[in-house]
């Protein structure tokens, strides 16, 4: 951390991201080179589970509270399409790979292209939606696509989980499909659009009543996650969504409240990067760069324990296979299929496809399997192929990302 502070303009400018340090340093100190200390993420699920849960969820509403406002659905309705259909076809292609190529059970296949097919909210800062004001089409598709799908992939993973017997489906699926595809996300979007609409509305009340009374305001935003996150646990449903939906309607409804002018359409454009996250004018309920602290940390946490967990011979053709089936075919081909009727740019939908990054949620649905009941030899067959999946990602993608951003934006622009 010391040395991240110091050499923090040196990071800047390099040419990969701070995630591959990272990497790096886990990788040196556990049992592939030093051997200092071994990670066992089997042993350590429920640690592995609660730090990974907090991180996706810090993640997810810093992530909605920068949607660009008002929400309507000639802009919204690419990224759902990527977040539904584009997610189902990647699930149903992974898992076609688990099964005749890996050797999985079904059950074991499909949750592996659960745990495999949401696309990152932690890990792909470089790509995602800088501030508010940020209109870069490929930013808000990339930050709106993961905010979303990491609570999609929930139906598939309980999906999975029933095929193996740890989770109920009901007859001919019919509970799964009522109340883990029906239920779970509309009633988990619900109370999340309730919470933020309701925090915003209770806070402007009190600051035009008691003007000089901050101080707290990041209490807010944290308390909002864990209230909304809780209710949805409570009743079922998919507290992911719910906490990435409470901060989109947070914003909108702050927005709203004060008057101000919505930005426009989101189009790609040079100079947004270079835009200062001070300078946007911030709404009340808490400040994005605290949030953004602690995607930050955590990102330095479980990025430093994954390198952790990796021996020499943990790179079996097995696992390298998946991945570059991943990354080249499963995640291009979903989202050419997501978004043809749609009238993305090919450009763009060549750079959508390619970032699809994988990591803390992945590890996330992993642990929650693995704490509901997964076999332990399909735990650690899993937890092999879902590592050197995240560890090729941060990697494939850390090196490439910064180039192509700046290859891309000027042709956008």
């Amino acid at each position: 951390m010391l040395a991240m502070g110091l050499m923090a303009p040196f990071m800047r400018r390099m040419p990969v991201t701070t995630a591959i340090v990272y990497l790096a340093v886990g990788i040196v100190i556990g049992p592939t080179v030093l051997n200092l200390f071994h990670f066992n993420p089997l042993k350590e699920s429920a640690v592995l589970e609660v730090l990974a849960e907090a991180a996706v969820l810090i993640a997810l509403f810093a992530a909605g509270r920068k949607m660009p406002a008002p929400v309507t659905w000639s802009r919204w309705s690419g990224p759902i399409l990527l977040a539904s259909l584009s997610m189902a076809i990647t699930v149903g292609l992974v898992a076609a790979f688990g099964y005749y190529v890996l050797d999985l059970p079904l059950g074991a296949a499909v949750l592996l292209g659960g745990i495999l097919a949401p696309t990152d909210p932690v890990l792909a800062t470089e790509v995602q939606v800088r501030h508010a004001g940020d209109r870069d089409r490929l930013r808000f598709a990339l930050t709106c696509e993961a905010g979303m799908n990491d609570g999609t992939a929930f139906p598939f993973i309980m999906l999975g989980m029933g095929l193996l017997g740890l989770h109920q489906l009901g007859e001919l699926g019919v509970r799964w499909m009522l109340i883990d595809v029906g239920w779970a996300t509309l009633a988990g979007t619900a109370i999340g659009v309730a919470g933020g609409v309701a925090l915003a509305r209770v806070a402007a009340r009190l600051r035009r009543r008691h003007p000089g009374g901050t101080g707290f305001d990041e209490f807010l935003g944290l308390g909002l996650i864990g209230v909304v996150y809780g209710v949805s646990v409570l009743f079922h449903t998919w507290g992911f969504l719910a906490v990435f939906f409470a901060a989109v309607a947070l914003r909108q409804t702050e927005l709203q409240l004060a008057g101000q002018a919505s930005p426009p359409a989101p189009v790609a454009s040079p100079r947004d990067g270079a835009k200062d996250l001070a300078a946007i004018p911030q709404v009340s309920v808490g400040s994005p760069v605290f949030k953004e602290h602690l995607e930050r940390l955590s990102e330095i946490v479980l990025v430093l324990l994954i390198g952790g967990t990796l021996f020499i011979d943990s790179w079996s053709w097995r696992a390298v296979a998946l991945a570059l089936f991943l990354f080249l075919v499963a995640r291009p081909v979903s989202v050419v299929i997501g978004t043809f009727a749609t009238r993305t740019p090919w450009t763009l939908r060549g750079m959508i496809a390619w970032f699809g990054v994988r990591g803390i949620g992945s590890l996330y649905y992993l642990m929650y399997a693995i704490r509901h009941g997964l076999p332990e030899t399909l735990a650690m067959d899993l937890i092999h192929l879902t590592l050197i999946v995240v560890t090729l990602s941060i990697l494939v993608h850390g090196v490439s990302v910064k180039p192509l951003m700046l290859r891309f934006r000027p042709q956008a622009g």
